[in-house]
């Protein structure tokens, strides 16, 4: 699977306005994003975002989050584990099918670990 091809779908398939495939230290691997956006920045604070929930299931002796989802007024950003050492992330807006660009993103991330 080509990985930027499989991000841009995700414009198509579900109304993804901003993708990338990012390492869990936050390091881009593949991006889709809109002109103006610094991908390191998103990068690293989406893979800061599933570390402190990590953190958090810890401390509460729970298990490890699969995935995160942070809804704003006009958009959702959701963040799911590729395996160990990656993640997919996307921003949609609020009226986008969730549960659809949850699955399209399950899909990615299952590709990628078998990488």
């Amino acid at each position: 699977m080509e990985l930027k091809p499989a991000l841009r779908g995700l414009r198509q398939s579900c109304g993804v306005v901003a993708s990338a495939i990012i390492s869990r230290d936050g390091l881009v691997i593949a991006a889709d994003m809109p002109d103006g956006i610094s991908v390191d920045t998103f990068a690293i604070m989406s893979a800061t975002l599933l570390g402190a929930a990590s953190t958090a299931n810890s401390e509460l002796r729970v298990g490890m989050p699969t995935s995160v989802v942070v809804e704003s007024e006009d958009a959702r950003l959701l963040i799911v584990g590729a395996g160990r050492k990656a993640l997919v992330v996307a921003v949609l807006p609020k009226k986008a099918d969730t549960a659809l660009a949850v699955s399209k993103l399950t899909e990615i991330a299952e590709t990628i670990k078998t990488m």
